[in-house]
């Protein structure tokens, strides 16, 4: 667990659990990075912890809301880095930068590569994830069947 101070705040990072979902939500919603809309829920969350994924929630303790998020899944060939973000509130304060070591730590200890995506107009995200270590694979699109019932 990472535990770093923020205006006076203790700001911790630490494995998800059930009870958290309504906030990880909140987050997502509000940073538009997903919603159930999208098929992330409680169900689909254990799956991937299951399958030796990880998501770490970053906690200010004090007031005990989710104020940031790394969600890891692994296919065993890379593990790919889903719903990374922070509550705008508390976007600009460095937090990202140790939510992203914890999350490259993890990545680090299964010895496996890291793949993301990443909005290509969200120069920020690219800024970090480009001063951590990741380089663009190419240009080329990415598709998607969210609705598997329509196969």
């Amino acid at each position: 667990m990472a535990i770093k101070k923020y205006k006076n705040k203790c700001i911790i990072i630490r494995d998800f659990t059930n009870e958290d979902f309504p906030g990880v939500l909140e987050l997502w919603v509000q940073t538009g990075m997903g919603g159930k809309h999208r098929g992330d829920d409680e169900k689909v969350i254990a799956r991937s912890i299951q399958s030796g994924g990880r998501l770490l929630v970053m906690e200010e303790t004090a007031r005990k809301i989710i104020i940031g998020t790394s969600w890891l899944t692994n296919d065993a060939r890379r593990l790919y880095l889903h719903h990374f973000g922070i509550l705008p509130d508390y976007q600009g304060k460095g937090l990202s930068k140790l939510l992203m070591k914890e999350s490259l730590k993890f990545a680090k200890e299964k010895g496996l590569q890291t793949k993301l995506e990443v909005h290509k107009d969200n120069f920020k995200a690219i800024n970090l994830y480009q001063r951590t270590g990741f380089k663009y694979l190419g240009d080329y699109d990415v598709y998607i069947v969210r609705e598997h019932t329509k196969i």
